[in-house]
């Protein structure tokens, strides 16, 4: 049998997401059967003191201080970007350019201009035979895999509501310290692109539909904090005596949206979304339901390894029934543990790598695309203009 081919990866950026990611690269070939053996070459990072431990930490063979070097690199064959959003798109379209497959976070971009110029290279780096993907992992969550399968299937029948939110409760602290999530030159948001652009993503996916017009209304509860602190994950702890700095981003965004319904030119489901990093006691809920003439979904992250829905063919008080996501007959579980034993959060940056290096390997695009990610940032972009004209109504520009 022949051994599969190396595929060298290249990281930028080592924090949160970038140990997530070198955990899926580390994981998925010992777990699925890949088309190419992905190996962790190199990680870049400003600080080399940092870089080197995480390389130590996380199993990468080298380390660059500048991401430059990793495109340079003979030996690297993709670009990881796990950086925050202000460099996406420069690293993007040098690594595209140089022939150099990428995954690049989400958002894609910081700006709806920015996300144009990286579709519009993909588009001729993939005619090439040179591939790109965003990274919405949450895709990757074996329940809302089901559920985009039920969908697809005609389980619901015609969709008439989305109902979305995100919560977490993190930045809640007023003292809790500024971090670049909180600085909109470098995130380009706050909890609507952190955390909302899943919710839009995850819902134009599953529904097959995209949102066309937004009524939106942001707030920032608290307007300056600690420059400094005890960071602790993605918050922490400030010194409420200390220097403070401004907050220029959102902590919470809220929305109703329309979708474009069906190709046959039926109405389209309404929608309700709401991000925020204020809600106490909610540390990760990623919530989404759909209601359509036949049944309807139900998922919260915070219960990741169940989906519950309602068949509207059986009595009217039969209710909601749990379906635990783990036979293997279910996306992605078949390969891991025997039924019954779930799945956790680093789980879907695992699928996320299966299903790029799949990709790559049949030299087939894989989604999410550029293109989708570029939706997406439509959508942010039109809440965000919405909800700066008094939540007058905005239409999302097409994907063109």
């Amino acid at each position: 049998m022949t051994e599969p081919r190396p595929l060298g990866v290249g990281m930028v950026g080592y924090s949160f997401m970038g140990a997530a990611h070198s955990h899926a690269w580390r994981t998925a070939p010992r777990f699925f059967d890949l088309p190419l053996a992905p190996q962790l070459t190199a990680v870049a990072g400003r600080n080399e003191e940092g870089v080197r431990a995480a390389a130590a930490k996380y199993g990468w063979d080298s380390v660059e201080t500048d991401w430059r070097r990793l495109i340079e690199r003979d030996d690297i064959d993709l670009i990881d970007i796990c950086t925050p959003g202000n460099t996406h798109a420069e690293i993007a379209i040098a690594a595209l350019e140089a022939g150099k497959h990428v995954l690049c976070e989400k958002p894609l971009a910081n700006s709806v201009e920015e996300a144009e110029k990286m579709t519009t290279v993909a588009r001729a780096a993939a005619e090439r035979g040179v591939l790109s993907m965003c990274g919405f992992s949450y895709r990757r969550t074996p329940a809302l895999a089901l559920a985009k399968r039920m969908v697809d299937e005609g389980r619901l029948g015609d969709i008439r509501h989305v109902r979305a939110q995100y919560l977490q409760d993190w930045l809640s602290d007023a003292d809790a310290p500024l971090t670049w999530r909180l600085d909109k030159s470098k995130s380009g948001s706050g909890s609507l692109g952190d955390i909302g652009a899943h919710s839009i993503d995850a819902a134009q996916w599953i529904t097959g539909q995209t949102i066309t017009g937004v009524s939106a209304l942001m707030e920032t509860f608290v307007k300056e904090r600690p420059v400094g602190g005890d960071f602790v994950g993605l918050g922490g702890h400030g010194g409420s005596d200390g220097p403070k700095g401004p907050v220029t981003v959102d902590d919470a965004a809220l929305f109703t949206a329309r979708f474009s319904g069906k190709h046959d030119g039926g109405t389209g489901p309404v929608g309700i979304f709401e991000a925020t990093r204020f809600a106490l006691g909610r540390k990760n809920a990623m919530r989404l339901e759909l209601n359509g003439t036949k049944g309807s979904l139900a998922f919260d992250f915070e219960d990741m390894n169940s989906l519950q829905f309602y068949d509207a063919s059986l009595e009217p008080d039969a209710g909601f029934s749990k379906i635990m996501v783990t036979e293997p007959s279910h996306p992605y579980t078949g390969k891991w543990w025997p039924t019954g034993h779930g799945l956790g959060y680093e789980h879907g940056f695992t699928h996320q790598v299966v299903d790029l290096v799949n990709a790559i390997g049949a030299g087939e695009q894989p989604s999410p695309s550029f293109a989708d990610a570029l939706q997406v940032q439509k959508v942010l972009a039109a809440v965000e203009a919405s909800a700066a004209a008094e939540s007058r109504w905005q239409n999302v520009d097409k994907e063109h």
